[in-house]
């Protein structure tokens, strides 16, 4: 990603930055701050995760249009999709209405079926779905998971032949799952269309459990941990959507999503000054 220090990236931020922040509160709170675009959380995460639901033909969808368009904000991106065993594309059907209908651009899943053949037809129906709202599906690598590496993400993309699927680049899970932001180089650019900023100490944890606590409660802002974030908005094509997602523990909200967008934009310029 080539950055000019006097055009730096919009940046966008995750719901799960600040997720007990409902999602009309989220928006103006991100564009007091300075983000261009959010990702929403309209569909858990895993069991017993927060989410919102904004039906298509609610009062919340009105209200939320409006203060989209009313803060100069749009939502980037509709998190987030497990696609196991059980899964059943047609259960997301309405929160695709309400994405497409908010604008949004993405939809975010991982993939966790160790029936390779099922999970690329159910990622695969869940691409069709999505195009049919004009929206793409980002494949997220999470070290867990059966999708756990970047490798085994790109081959479930490849096997779906779908166009409109791409790979979400995490930072944290990137560097857990043993990836390297020059492994990036061996995708097609059109597949990497978002990626998310945060930061971590050096040493990986060392069992599944403890790599789920980092993810959800112990990322640190982007530009203060270990990973190799300047190597990695170096190698990012330079279309795609950055946002930060750094989970707050125990501060307020908007002070905690001020000092994420803070720290990025730094790490942006210092990368943009060393270009």
């Amino acid at each position: 990603m080539k950055i000019l220090a006097h055009a730096l990236p919009q940046l966008g931020i995750a719901h799960f930055t600040t997720i007990d922040v409902e999602p009309l509160a989220f928006v103006q709170m991100a564009a007091r701050i300075g983000y261009a675009r959010v990702g929403l959380r309209l569909h858990p995460a895993f069991p017993g995760a927060p989410y919102y639901e904004i039906p298509v033909t609610s009062e919340s969808m009105r209200s939320m249009r409006a203060c989209l368009a009313d803060n100069n904000i749009s939502v980037y991106d509709i998190e987030f999709a497990v696609i196991d065993p059980n899964f059943q594309t047609a259960t997301l059907a309405p929160i695709l209405e309400s994405a497409a209908t908010l604008g949004a651009q993405r939809l975010s899943v991982c993939g966790d079926d160790a029936d390779v053949a099922r999970l690329v037809d159910n990622f695969g129906r869940l691409c069709d779905l999505a195009a049919e709202h004009g929206m793409g599906v980002d494949l997220e690598v999470m070290p867990w998971r059966t999708v756990g590496t970047l490798a085994s993400a790109t081959n479930i993309i490849q096997a779906s032949g779908r166009s409109n699927a791409a790979i979400l680049v995490d930072a944290l899970h990137l560097s857990r799952s043993g990836g390297d932001p020059a492994d990036l180089r061996l995708l097609p650019a059109a597949k990497i269309m978002s990626a998310q900023l945060c930061d971590a100490v050096a040493v990986r944890p060392k069992t599944n459990e403890a790599l789920m606590t980092e993810a959800r409660s112990e990322r640190l802002l982007p530009g203060t941990g270990a990973l190799p974030l300047q190597r990695l908005i170096s190698e990012l094509p330079d279309h795609t959507k950055l946002s930060v997602e750094v989970p707050t523990i125990g501060l307020a909200p908007e002070q905690h999503a001020r000092s994420v967008y803070v720290a990025a934009i730094d790490l942006l310029t210092a990368n943009a000054l060393s270009a």
